[in-house]
């Protein structure tokens, strides 16, 4: 049976959780480092190509993702909210660096706020990982479920697996 978050909605929230077989530490540095987030963070074959953490509430989260067909996505922008070392990471697209408030961006899947949060937990095999992305409302969930969330997060959370088990 899953333990949903307190502030979980089923109607504006996406969620999932996972056991992986890797400390919490690794996990961490894996979201936190550029140079170790890069390799894992999009499900290939996309790939991310230019990665900045500021990592600190306020501080910037800026991704640049590429297509197969190597096409750029416009840049992800956004804005960390809290960072509690090895057990929980929350950002959101909503807001930019210095919590200063998003323009809309007009460029289909990026208009989309949400905002992310990962939660890690030592587990007996390594690491109870729980994502979730809260959105302002029903549409927007719907949207983030239809263009794959959990599959997609998921994928990449296989991803991140593989790559810090090989560090």
């Amino acid at each position: 049976m899953t333990n949903y978050p307190a502030d979980f909605d089923p109607k504006l929230d996406l969620f999932f959780e996972r056991i992986v077989d890797v400390p919490p530490n690794l996990v961490w540095k894996a979201w936190t480092e550029p140079k170790h987030l890069m390799p894992w963070f999009c499900p290939k074959p996309w790939t991310t190509v230019e990665c900045t953490i500021d990592l600190r509430p306020g501080g910037l989260f800026y991704t640049v993702m590429r297509s197969p067909e190597g096409k750029d996505m416009p840049a992800n922008v956004g804005c960390y909210l809290e960072t509690i070392e090895n057990k929980r990471l929350s950002w959101t697209n909503a807001l930019l660096p210095g919590f200063r408030p998003a323009a809309k961006i007009e460029d289909g899947c990026l208009d989309l706020p949400f905002t992310g949060i990962i939660m890690l937990a030592p587990h007996e095999r390594g690491t109870k990982y729980t994502a979730m992305a809260k959105h302002r409302d029903d549409f927007g969930r719907k949207t983030h479920e239809d263009m794959g969330f959990e599959h997609g997060w998921g994928k990449a959370l296989e991803q991140l697996v593989e790559y810090v088990k090989a560090l």
